[in-house]
């Protein structure tokens, strides 16, 4: 998967992008179907992601590996650190809340990382970028209120999957310029294969069972890997690069809409009326705070 040119990716950029959403929205129905614990789940998908880009990591970009210097590797495994609270939070979340809620949530970090970009970076908002952000977080807070009549448990999960979507957003600032500094093949595996090691540490510490998991739960994690970590975030981190703006702000709600649709279909699951009005707003709040912000953008590379 070498970076390309952008002129010359055209059609297969765009292809990358609708096969990426359609990976991403699975992640959550993978995730439901798993008996495992929450950082098991995490461990085991990052592990099997890891090594599956292992053998394109040592073709593609071995001498880049060996050639990056201490602070450049110390500034990835931070990043693979984010990386692991995002999953941790964000999987945890699915077995408490529904999950229309958690990937709505968890994706809503444009929100986030717009604000933040803003007031930390001096980076310049239009008006309509603004007016996304303002009915993101209002969108948060209806979801909430839909929600707080399911128990603790439920707006429990919320939080979960909204700290989730923040540890998304810190991981997108942190990664946005070394990602313009590393091939996408080498900045996936090292994030990876250091995310993978922070959960398994956690696993260890927690006595969390992982490695005598049953056949099926490993298929599952194998499943997640292979869609979601590899056909969805490192298939879009690199066809963003050659795509428009405006192409990112829509793909950005490709997994809300796709996991929704899927737990619909699937589970047969519908939240509360108030949480589906929050995660819309949410959702249209999204698409406002993306809007023509750049030429092009590398920022969809995380959530599910």
């Amino acid at each position: 998967m070498p970076e390309a040119h952008p002129g010359k990716e055209g059609g297969a950029a765009y292809a990358g992008v609708a096969v990426a959403v359609v990976a991403v929205s699975f992640s959550s129905i993978l995730i439901r179907w798993s008996e495992a614990d929450a950082l098991a789940v995490a461990a085991g998908r990052m592990l099997l992601s890891a090594l599956l880009l292992l053998p394109f990591a040592l073709t593609w970009g071995r001498a880049e590996l060996l050639a990056l210097p201490r602070r450049e590797l110390l500034l990835l495994a931070g990043i693979g650190l984010v990386l692991a609270l995002h999953f941790a939070t964000w999987i945890a979340s699915l077995g408490m809340t529904s999950i229309a809620s958690s990937v709505v949530l968890v994706t809503s970090h444009p929100v986030l990382v717009g604000l933040v970009g803003h007031f930390m970076f001096k980076e310049r908002l239009s008006a309509i970028n603004a007016v996304g952000i303002a009915m993101g977080l209002s969108g948060v807070l209806l979801l909430a209120t839909g929600d707080a009549g399911q128990g603790r448990e439920t707006l429990l999960g919320d939080l979960l999957a909204w700290l989730g979507g923040v540890a998304a957003g810190v991981y997108i600032l942190a990664g946005r310029r070394t990602r313009q500094r590393i091939s996408v093949v080498t900045y996936a595996f090292v994030v990876y294969a250091t995310c993978a090691a922070f959960l398994l540490g956690a696993v260890l510490a927690t006595g969390t069972p992982l490695a005598t998991l049953p056949r099926r739960e490993w298929g599952l994690f194998l499943l997640m890997a292979l869609g979601p970590s590899i056909l969805g975030h490192t298939v879009y981190n690199w066809a963003l690069k050659h795509v428009p703006a405006s192409v990112v702000s829509v793909s950005l709600l490709g997994e809300p809409v796709g996991s929704i649709s899927l737990a619909y279909v699937i589970f047969e699951e519908v939240p509360p009326d108030l949480a589906l009005v929050g995660g819309t707003v949410i959702i249209v709040g999204i698409l406002l705070a993306t809007w023509r912000m750049g030429s092009r953008k590398d920022e969809a590379d995380t959530s599910g």
